[in-house]
């Protein structure tokens, strides 16, 4: 199962969870499915057009997303969202 990697400022929702195991296809589904465990997650990390976030980066094996939340993950794949922080 793919696994989720859950920033300290996104952790609210998931009641401290840093590591989260989820089915999923893609990285879309696998957020989603932490959703489904822990309601009020997703809108931190998905906008209403269902891309990332504008200070949400993602991440799979280390390797940056460039494409759509629709990229398919493996089983022992993880998905690290990094939280962005602006200000000046």
């Amino acid at each position: 199962m793919p696994q989720v990697l859950i920033p300290p400022p996104y952790r609210g929702p998931t009641q401290g969870s840093a590591r989260i195991r989820v089915e999923g296809a893609t990285v879309l589904e696998c957020l989603e499915a932490v959703e489904r465990k822990y309601p009020g997650f997703l809108e931190l990390v998905v906008d209403e057009d269902g891309a990332a976030q504008r200070f949400v980066k993602l991440f799979v094996n280390g390797e940056l997303l460039e494409g759509g939340l629709d990229q398919p993950v493996q089983p022992e794949d993880e998905v690290e969202i990094l939280a962005a922080i602006a200000g000046g």
